[in-house]
């Protein structure tokens, strides 16, 4: 994994305008299916679990329809359990381990929790295997409100928070599944840098799974009890020599904290109770794709587990 000294699309120092957009769109190519990878597989979903389409994503003459699953009608009293997979498409591993876990457990939590499954919020991205969608927006950044001098959110974000308006506040719990990938410093920081104009800063990709916790709503029993879970199928990610995880300092055992709402960032949509953000490492030499794929699911399920006994 070497830097590159400049990004080869804009000038240093300027950040880009739709022209520099346009060339960055233009070496985008589509290298996998939305329909064969994601909609095929949720055809495949059996009952109680209901598959239905929550908005689109349209993109010039490219349509792409953004699906979820629940366990049937929302039932008051019940717990509700949100999980996100996709929100950075390039981010295997939050996409099929969502699908995983509705494949083979899903079922069992019908009628003991309200779960909601939004398995690849960015369908435009998992095609072209990257962090942005078509218009060079991190959907992971626009989880917010537009205010009078904000631009809209991206059509990914806009679609998923109009999802879960209606139980917003509701929720006891949402996952939102990633991955920290070696083309994070490699690929999207330095086009990050680029775009908007600012100097590239190299970092250090950590090797292990780790979690985002929030900082103004810090779960830490929520955590670890992913965490415990996780371990048991692959490695969780040591803090660096300065204590802390891609520059941020390590209050747990594989655990940091961001600012969620402040950043906009998807694991602030639902208002739940307990949130938290995965982060697997799918470049380590230590795992393969089929753990990283089981890591999710993992933390999924003890999410919910954690849910259920402290109901």
């Amino acid at each position: 994994m070497t830097p590159i000294a400049h990004y080869p699309i804009g000038t240093p120092g300027q950040p880009w305008g739709p022209a520099e957009v346009e060339q960055w769109r233009a070496r985008q190519v589509r290298q996998r299916s939305y329909a064969d990878d994601v909609l095929a597989p949720l055809r495949q979903l059996g009952t109680p679990l209901e598959v239905f389409q929550y908005g689109e994503v349209a993109y010039g003459s490219e349509r792409y329809p953004l699906m979820a699953v629940r366990t049937g009608a929302w039932q008051p009293g019940l717990p509700g359990v949100l999980v996100t997979g996709g929100v950075h498409g390039y981010e295997t591993s939050g996409v099929l381990g969502a699908l995983q876990f509705l494949g083979e457990h899903a079922q069992a939590y019908a009628g003991r929790v309200n779960l909601l499954v939004a398995p690849c919020v960015s369908p435009w991205a998992w095609e072209r295997i990257h962090r942005w969608n078509f218009d060079a927006i991190d959907p992971n950044r626009s989880f917010r409100e537009p205010g009078p001098s904000q631009k809209p959110a991206a059509q990914e974000s806009a679609a998923l928070m109009q999802l879960v308006a209606p139980w917003r506040g509701q929720f006891a719990a949402h996952i939102d599944l990633h991955e920290t990938t070696d083309t994070d410093e490699s690929e999207y920081r330095p086009a990050l840098a680029a775009r908007d104009g600012k100097p590239f800063e190299p970092g250090t990709i950590p090797d292990g799974f780790y979690l985002v916790d929030d900082t103004e709503n810090p779960q830490p029993a929520f955590q670890r009890a992913i965490i415990d879970a996780v371990q048991q199928v692959t490695h969780i990610a040591p803090a660096d020599d300065r204590g802390e995880i891609i520059g941020t300092p390590v209050v747990d055992h594989g655990v940091i904290r961001y600012r969620f709402s402040e950043w906009g960032l998807c694991a602030s949509v639902s208002g739940a109770r307990c949130t938290t953000t995965t982060e697997v490492y799918p470049d380590s030499p230590r795992a393969t794709p089929g753990q990283c794929n089981a890591a999710q699911v993992a933390a999924v399920r003890a999410a919910i587990g954690f849910v259920l006994g402290q109901a």
